[in-house]
């Protein structure tokens, strides 16, 4: 038998002008400019942001202090042969995946102090929540209260899909928006492949739900659980979120109570579902978990043995966002027409992707789809926010 080939190399941020390298050379130091101006941090917390900043842009990898709670977990994540080398030499996720904790520290969230559990991102997180554009989106759920069974599932599943970067207002009102806008956009759409693992059945199965950000987009994934449970397509849903605050907006269990109270608090359908979704809650249909390796720098390859066997006993895992999508598939320089199914055969149990392309790593394209955009746009596809898929292993 022929050799199984090795994997592509996997992304890095050393080349000048790549995606990659601007998020290290450029989104990171406007991250730490973003934060410092976000609260009135004292002295020694503007001494540690500026030497973040020089670290991260001119110096090399420094390993976390010594009495760090997790510092025993990062160095099994890798920490001590990264140490001392350049933050755009290492691989590109777990160099963005340890500039986040780094900036916790400068900030003082692990404690103790004034500071300690303080989100450095909650600002802008609920500035997206109190937006006139929620209230929009929100109202326009009395709307699709009206529409067919049959078109207010993939309303939903084209919400959580597009979440933030799109007007899901437009797409949960107009009953013809999924496959008049977002269709076209989509680069892969398993869409049918989904909905067949989920078909009500007389045992309604576990859903892993694996969230991406918080705001405007956590809002839309727990409108598609609300689905899950009410219809009986799921019987449980388990919603993964981060254990703490990281790639600035990546939903915590303290967002998602903030988008729970935001459902709630709003007037007509919204309100309902909210409150089924705090009663799911309550008698354990939802369940929120945020374990340590939802933050970790580390493919799913890397699962460790109870999420493994989480996942496997679910009817479906649904990975949420380019950042999970990333770690899904690994983040490598994959040819674009690398079979999903291949990439992905790994996982313990049937998996879906719902992601919008933000970044390179991209499978599971048909040639034809890959020429064509190329010809259209070049090589912007891939990170621009423009275009989605829907991918499924059964």
């Amino acid at each position: 038998m022929p050799d199984t080939p090795a994997p592509p190399p996997v992304i890095l941020g050393d080349e000048p002008g790549s995606f990659p390298h601007g998020v290290l050379a450029e989104r990171h130091p406007a991250i730490i400019r973003q934060v410092r101006d976000a609260f009135p941090y004292d002295p020694a917390v503007h001494h540690a942001l500026d030497a973040l900043l020089e670290s991260c842009t001119k110096g090399v990898i420094e390993p976390l202090p010594a009495d760090a709670h997790d510092v025993a977990r990062w160095r099994d994540w890798g920490l001590d042969g990264y140490v001392g080398r350049s933050w755009f030499d290492v691989p590109w996720l777990w160099s963005e995946s340890y500039f986040y904790r780094r900036l916790l520290d400068a900030v003082g969230y692990f404690g103790p102090g004034v500071w300690q559990g303080i989100d450095p991102f909650r600002p802008f997180k609920l500035a997206e929540l109190d937006a006139p554009e929620t209230d929009e989106e929100l109202a326009a759920l009395d709307a699709l209260e009206t529409r067919p069974a049959a078109e207010r599932a993939p309303a939903l599943l084209h919400g959580s899909l597009w979440g933030n970067r799109a007007d899901l207002g437009f797409r949960l009102s107009d009953s013809g928006a999924a496959t008049r806008d977002a269709v076209p956009a989509l680069v892969a759409d398993d869409s049918e492949a989904l909905w067949a693992l989920l078909a009500p059945a007389d045992k309604a199965p576990t859903v892993c739900l694996i969230a991406d950000n918080a705001g405007r987009e956590l809002i839309p994934d727990l409108l598609l659980a609300a689905h899950l449970l009410t219809t009986g397509r799921a019987g449980r849903v388990v919603l993964h979120v981060k254990p703490y605050p990281y790639y600035i907006s990546d939903a915590t269990p303290a967002d998602v109570v903030d988008a729970l109270r935001r459902l709630t608090s709003a007037p007509g359908a919204a309100a309902e579902h909210g409150r089924r979704l705090w009663e799911a809650i309550a008698v354990g249909t939802l369940t929120v978990r945020a374990h340590p390796f939802s933050a970790a720098p580390l493919p799913f390859t890397e699962l460790p043995p109870d999420l493994r066997a989480e996942c496997a006993g679910a009817a479906l895992t649904i990975v949420k966002g380019d950042l999970n999508y990333r770690r899904l598939v690994g983040d490598r320089r994959w040819p674009p027409t690398t079979p999903f199914a291949d990439v992905t055969a790994y996982f313990p149990g049937p998996v879906a992707a719902l992601r919008t392309l933000k970044s390179d790593v991209i499978t599971g394209l048909s040639a034809r789809t890959e020429s064509d955009l190329i010809a259209a746009e070049g090589q912007r596809w891939r990170t621009g926010g423009t275009h989605a898929l829907v991918q499924v292993r059964p």
